[in-house]
């Protein structure tokens, strides 16, 4: 049974190159039912460990933004679940399978429509580029073998909890083991383009990570804790801008103009 997984293993490694928005080679080889399955448990545990706000205001904020995002964002996942969290941190996430979780302290950090999409572009922009199979299938390969497999049935388990820290919920489960800097700089490019195409200013990117960069002083907001530093996310955005601003005037000209409010 042992050879047979790890032969299945190996199979699934020289077999699993994957190439993200931006063309860059991936090694992603878990099935995508396996990712969501994953991203569903991590979201259910965070729905039982922080509360879920019961503001109609917020929730429908959050919810106009996200679903503008998701219109243009060519997903193949049908039905999304946004949720907002009585949460004080500056922070936002998205999982596997459809999963948006937003805290009530990225608001007032993220003080308009086109800022909070900024984040939550970034954070749909991680899924749409697999960036947690990515991470998973690495983890896979390098470190843990086939008990990351078992694992997927068992998010209490240690090696379960090790899985929730690479989607990105570390805060959740006490393991955060950060993206890499280059899927974190994806993420960036790739969400600018989402807010751009849903008609939200990609301008607003750089002021709302200097509203980030403010709002921590010596400590960073933790949505900022495991990211690139302030002034080269900034430089990489403004180096982004021209592109994504015909992406906006093209959304714009075409009717798609999000008037989100709290």
């Amino acid at each position: 049974m042992l050879k047979k997984l790890l032969l299945t293993g190996l199979v699934a490694l020289t077999a699993s190159c994957a190439t993200s928005p931006l063309g860059r080679n991936q090694l992603a080889f878990l099935p995508a039912d396996d990712m969501a399955k994953m991203g569903a448990e991590a979201f259910e545990n965070i729905k039982q460990e922080m509360k879920v706000s019961q503001s109609t205001s917020l929730v429908n904020y959050a919810v106009c933004i996200s679903s503008a995002i998701l219109d243009v964002s060519e997903t193949d996942i049908p039905n999304w679940d946004i949720e907002v969290f009585e949460e004080d941190s500056a922070n936002a996430f998205a999982l596997p399978g459809g999963k948006i979780g937003i805290h009530t302290g990225l608001f007032p950090v993220a003080k308009t429509q086109h800022q909070v999409a900024a984040v939550l572009g970034h954070e749909v922009a991680h899924v749409l580029a697999n960036h947690g199979n990515e991470r998973v299938s690495q983890q896979f390969a390098v470190e843990q073998g086939m008990a990351l497999i078992s694992a997927i049935a068992s998010v209490q388990s240690e090696t379960g909890q090790m899985l929730m820290g690479l989607l990105g919920v570390g805060a959740q489960v006490g393991i955060l083991m950060p993206y890499s800097r280059v899927q974190e700089s994806e993420a960036d490019i790739v969400g600018l383009h989402l807010m751009a195409k849903a008609g939200f200013d990609p301008r607003e990117s750089v002021a709302l990570w200097q509203n980030m960069s403010s709002a921590g002083g010596e400590q960073p907001p933790e949505f900022l804790s495991t990211h690139p530093s302030h002034e080269t996310r900034i430089a990489e955005l403004q180096n982004a801008i021209p592109y994504a601003m015909e992406l906006y005037q093209a959304a714009q000209s075409s009717g798609r103009r999000p008037n989100c409010k709290l």
